[in-house]
């Protein structure tokens, strides 16, 4: 009875989320209100909406997002790397989290201006003045202070820009900045970070014997808890110090569930205040979103608990009852703090007297980015447990071919789940992630031993001789590893190449395996933006394509089948898409690798093509097929 009564609970929690995709609405909020630009100087909030930008983006693959992120930064990158009113000798820690965005457009499109910009903003970090211990300053302006603010705006950024530029011993400085932080800032009584630390102790704010300003201000740590959980994405699996930033993070998480609001699921300004004026103390928008992604990023991600998400699902039901309000046709949030700080001019003592002082106002940016990024991650909870504990495996054996990136070192590429470029598999990376699927690559020849434990296997455009000037054929050994692993359950899936583009001999010897042999030809020529010559159109009642209707695939290689394959697309004639079922395992195979970045993610072909739509369609109906 109880886990008829929970199933019943998700279930509504599912369609309650699935009703309502706040994070398009308050998309469509930013770009009203913030149609040409969100600030006229280079300001960290910029960065803060743009990051909740990115995430719908890669939601929906639709354009416009996406062109939204590209157009602001543009406003400030020059052509030749400088960053319009950014000014590197203020040594402003919060002039670093733009940096997120330039890496984003970098990894995207290539150019080179985004790096320069990026590399401009590494620079600072290089000698940006610092604690006796190595901490980075908030500011010029505030020396010898570390903030909890300063980790969001520093230190995502530098673990991404780390590794993108191979700067392997960074990672010791960034997992540091955490651990200082923490180990300075932390309350033992409550677990709490307060605001800022004083290595000096000569500011007003600072207790004499600690440093820590008086207070903990809510929003300072859902800055922390958000910088841990970007920051860790970056961070290599097998870095001595990852296992003490998830400690921290879990830390982090049990003190903030502890001043959780246990009526609203909201946090409260001032957390664990219990002094004077405190009727004064209220809700506050942009620390709960805050907390609401860190927690729900944290369980997706596995650094924490699974039972901690019901701590993010009270927290954002309660955000979206009591600050998110439909006026004047569009989707406004209530309740962010404006700002608040410690020292300058006027002084802030730190005082709860100070913080109340201070507006709170309707749509402020960091509040609305807050959100976005909140929204994006608990709108993906309905599909999360899917293929929760399956392993999607994509080869990077027979597919292995290598370019030099912006720092001269060799890496992989093309159809790689890390990359953003045209080429790229990320977005299908996304969509696995989004049903709970966790995405490895398979850097060696498929043994029973290698593809144990993977449900699902994608060999992508085998190499030639032009591709790679050592290419790892398939061999007879490959074939009966594979075959067996599908017979026992496993799911194999095709994406081939077409005459020219991909080795046919020797990988034909695995896919006829099943019955499948690609055809070295190539059909669905296109000449330069003609997509109409790469249409194709799926008929009503589609077994596998349940929403994508018009499709583009070009230079397709066809298949001829026998045995058990059937084909499940065809046009006029040709054989495009097939199935073959051996024992409880399937196969799926089409002549081109045509679900990379370039052709899903909403950039380059005219909107009436399903492209996203139809990888989603066939993400789902893999995942379905997975048996063992």
């Amino acid at each position: 009875m109880k886990k008829i009564i929970t199933i019943c609970c998700l279930l509504l929690v599912v369609k309650a989320y699935s009703q309502n995709s706040y994070s398009e609405r308050m998309a469509k909020t930013v770009m009203t209100i913030w149609k040409d630009s969100v600030f006229s100087k280079w300001s960290y909030d910029m960065g803060v909406v743009l990051k909740g930008m990115e995430g719908v983006w890669y939601k929906t693959a639709d354009a416009k997002y996406y062109n939204y992120i590209q157009k602001q930064m543009d406003f400030y990158v020059q052509e030749d790397g400088t960053i319009r009113t950014y000014k590197p000798d203020e040594y402003n820690i919060d002039h670093i989290n733009n940096g997120k965005l330039l890496l984003l457009l970098y990894r995207i499109t290539e150019k080179e201006k985004y790096w320069k910009a990026a590399s401009l903003l590494r620079e600072q970090l290089r000698h940006h003045p610092r604690t006796n211990e190595g901490g980075f300053w908030h500011k010029k302006v505030y020396p010898y202070q570390m903030w909890l603010d300063g980790l969001y705006m520093g230190e995502p950024f530098y673990a991404e820009y780390a590794m993108l530029a191979n700067e392997d011993t960074a990672f010791n400085d960034v997992a540091n900045q955490f651990i200082w932080m923490e180990k300075h800032a932390r309350d033992a009584k409550t677990g709490l970070l307060y605001h800022g630390w004083d290595e000096s102790k000569e500011q007003q704010w600072a207790n004499k014997q600690t440093g820590t300003s008086p207070l903990f201000w809510a929003r300072a740590m859902g800055w922390y808890g958000t910088a841990l959980v970007d920051a860790l994405e970056f961070f290599p699996e097998n870095h001595p110090q990852r296992k003490a930033l998830i400690d921290i993070l879990n830390r982090l998480v049990n003190a903030i569930e502890k001043v959780q609001d246990k009526q609203t699921g909201l946090w409260y300004d001032i957390l664990a205040y219990d002094g004077p004026d405190k009727q004064k103390n209220y809700f506050e928008a942009s620390a709960s979103s805050q907390f609401v992604y860190t927690i729900a990023k944290g369980v997706r991600k596995g650094y924490l608990p699974a039972s901690k998400i019901a701590i993010a699902q009270k927290g954002y039901d309660g955000i979206t009852k009591t600050f998110i309000k439909e006026e004047n046709g569009q989707t406004n949030l209530h309740g962010t703090v404006k700002v608040s700080g410690l020292g300058g001019k006027p002084y802030r003592d730190g005082s709860f007297q100070y913080y109340m002082s201070e507006p709170v106002i309707v749509n402020d940016p960091k509040g609305v980015g807050a959100f976005l990024m909140a929204a994006n991650e608990m709108e993906l909870l309905p599909t999360l447990s899917v293929a929760k504990g399956k392993t999607v495996l994509l080869d990077n054996w027979f597919n292995a071919e290598k370019k030099k990136d912006i720092t001269g070192r060799e890496k992989y590429w093309h159809y790689k789940w890390d990359e953003k470029s045209n080429g790229g598999f990320s977005l299908l990376g996304n969509l696995f992630n989004s049903y709970g699927a966790a995405t490895k690559t398979l850097s060696a020849a498929p043994t029973a031993a290698n593809l144990k434990g993977a449900n699902l296997y994608i060999i992508v455009d085998a190499d030639n001789i032009t591709d790679n000037p050592k290419p790892n054929y398939v061999k007879p050994n490959d074939v009966e590893a594979v075959y067996n692993w599908v017979k026992a359950g496993g799911v194999l899936v095709l994406l081939h190449n077409d005459k020219g583009n991909a080795e046919f001999e020797h990988f034909n010897t695995l896919s006829e395996k099943f019955g499948i042999h690609f055809n070295e030809d190539s059909r669905n020529h296109v000449d330069g933006k003609q997509f109409e010559m790469g249409a194709l159109t799926v008929a009503d009642g589609d077994a596998i394509f349940k929403t994508a209707r018009k499709l583009y695939l070009k230079e397709i290689s066809t298949l001829k089948l026998s045995g058990t394959a059937k084909a499940v697309y065809t046009d006029k004639g040709d054989n495009i898409m097939a199935v073959a079922k051996v024992g409880k395992g399937t196969v799926f195979a089409v002549g081109d690798p045509w679900l990379y970045n370039e052709y899903v993610d909403g950039r380059k072909l005219p909107s009436d093509f399903d492209n996203f739509k139809a990888a989603n369609d066939l993400v789902k109906w893999w995942l379905a097929q997975i048996k063992n």
